[in-house]
């Protein structure tokens, strides 16, 4: 049984008798949100969770502070105390939808701040191999080897195996076209210089954007939750020079080896398919690889890498700087540290080779 008392700017709830929660408190939020209420118990015989729910309902506007507890059972107070910890809030009312001019120009806005954050946070990159260069950048060691085993030697097996089957693709298609004219044996050379040119680094960046650059705004971004970033802010310890630096030198490091164990796996795979499939002499497909092998190609491959290795690290380092503090910001950090490293990647390879074709390279 609850009886209701109202006593000047002070509402008493008696509760006493078996309480479980089909009970209806008649009074509204108008009448309690602000004054004082007294939850006084008397004799209470039982009592459960579904209780306490209707309980908090009728008083949740009232703040902590005014609510006090007399002679209730002590696992109800505790509940009690918990559930009124936290202010109550309305539910928001749903963004309204803006006129098109309005929603152009706070797309602008939101563009050009991230622009600026973006451009901020490359500028203190830049710094931060400034001060390596000159000794003064702060890291560890330790860290830097840790974290090139990672996105080297264990990224060995899955690029092997990616390349392999690209090169396989490649000289399947490719001599599928070629047989029409007689000159499959034309297919060493097409995977050869398919693979060193661009698609050994292609496919060594989108595998590495899906494992390394994920693995590093999953990483920061859970430091980030757990407020280890701001422990290095208060003890004065650059966040770039301790997290992000180490983690591009490594893979600035660790890129052209995978980029040229890439190339040297699609060119067996397409010698897999050559020799087993379409009957072309092993001697004769190393011949036409060799002769179509071009240092050039291979150095703009190469360059490739490196500048994809640069923006896988950039885009999760960054994404997981500037992640939320809550398990699902981590995860969409993670999200768009490998869709923004992927698009740009595609966007760089399309300049790069205009450029390329400009120079005559």
């Amino acid at each position: 049984m609850i009886e209701i008392k109202t006593k000047g700017d002070c509402v008493i709830c008696i509760l006493e008798g078996v309480l479980n929660g089909t009970e209806h408190i008649d009074v509204s939020a108008s009448q309690v949100s602000n004054k004082k209420i007294q939850l006084v118990g008397q004799n209470i015989d039982s009592w459960n969770t579904d209780f306490v729910i209707t309980l908090f309902n009728a008083f949740k506007q009232v703040s902590k502070e005014n609510i006090t507890y007399s002679n209730l059972p002590k696992g109800m107070e505790q509940l009690l105390r918990l559930a009124f910890q936290t202010p109550y809030k309305e539910e928001e009312n749903p963004p309204q939808k803006l006129p098109f001019l309005e929603f152009i120009g706070e797309y602008g806005l939101r563009f050009c701040r991230s622009v600026k954050k973006g451009t901020m946070f490359i500028r203190e990159c830049l710094s931060s191999w400034g001060r390596q260069l000159i000794g003064k950048a702060v890291y560890r060691s330790k860290d830097f080897w840790m974290i090139l085993a990672d996105c080297g030697p264990k990224s060995i097996l899955i690029v092997s195996l990616i390349s392999f089957m690209v090169g396989l693709i490649l000289a399947f298609v490719g001599a599928i076209q070629l047989k029409t004219f007689g000159a499959q044996i034309y297919v060493a050379s097409l995977v050869t210089i398919g693979m060193t040119r661009i698609m050994g680094a292609i496919m060594t960046g989108v595998i590495m954007a899906g494992r390394t650059g994920a693995s590093y705004a999953a990483t920061i971004g859970t430091m980030q939750v757990n407020e280890e970033l701001d422990a290095l802010q208060t003890m004065g310890i650059s966040r770039t020079d301790f997290l992000v630096l180490p983690r591009m030198n490594a893979l600035l490091l660790s890129m052209p080896i995978l980029i040229l164990l890439s190339d040297i796996m699609g060119i067996v795979g397409g010698c897999f398919v050559c020799v087993l499939f379409w009957d072309i002499p092993l001697a004769e497909y190393i011949k036409y690889a060799v002769n179509s092998f071009y240092l050039t190609n291979f150095l703009v491959g190469v360059f490739h890498g490196i500048v994809f290795g640069l923006i896988i690290a950039l885009c999760g380092c960054y994404f997981g700087v500037n992640c939320g503090r809550n398990a699902d910001s981590v995860g969409t950090a993670t999200t768009q540290a490998v869709v923004y490293a992927i698009v740009w990647m595609i966007v760089m390879t399309g300049i790069l080779t205009a450029i390329c074709e400009g120079l005559g390279v």
